[in-house]
């Protein structure tokens, strides 16, 4: 059964009202890939928009506090934590360009998970690095954003990458 959907097959926001609040941690991971030269620059901190990456870790965490009001159905959450982590990559046999890596954790103490929270996290982080960064290249590329880890609630512990 479809959890989002009634009877009728209408959309609803799924009742967590009889689930116990339990401490609840997501992990979600992206990737910017950008010329050598855009890595360059973020490393340099010399790009004419100012600190890329401070500009993207304080957009991921406003991001993941403001998640229902982006994603339909999503529950509003008393969010106790977000981080946002980069690493800055050199390219390698999976990745022809450099690339950010963005990192995102969200807790809480809730009836339901912080997945959607820590995935929109990365995504408006790695937006935003696109946003600061367009001028010098346009073909900077967002992908692979992915849940990466996730912990508590009925389901219990899932880890898809280390």
């Amino acid at each position: 059964m479809l959890t989002h959907l009634d009877e009728h097959g209408r959309a609803r926001m799924v009742d967590v009202g009889e689930k116990p609040e339990t401490h609840r941690v997501a992990v979600a991971r992206g990737e910017v890939w950008m010329a050598p030269e855009t890595m360059a620059a973020i490393r340099e901190g010399s790009l004419p928009k100012g600190d890329v990456l401070a500009a993207a870790r304080i957009a991921g965490i406003m991001a993941a506090k403001r998640t229902p009001d982006l994603i339909p159905l999503c529950h509003p959450l008393p969010i106790t934590r977000v981080q946002v982590d980069f690493a800055l990559h050199d390219p390698d046999e999976a990745h022809p360009l450099p690339w950010v890596e963005i990192t995102a954790q969200v807790e809480t103490v809730a009836r339901t998970g912080v997945e959607m929270e820590a995935l929109t996290a990365v995504a408006v982080a790695a937006l935003t690095i696109y946003d600061m960064a367009k001028a010098l290249d346009r073909r900077m590329r967002l992908t692979n954003i992915r849940l990466i880890e996730k912990h508590g609630g009925r389901s219990g512990d899932l880890v898809l990458e280390p």
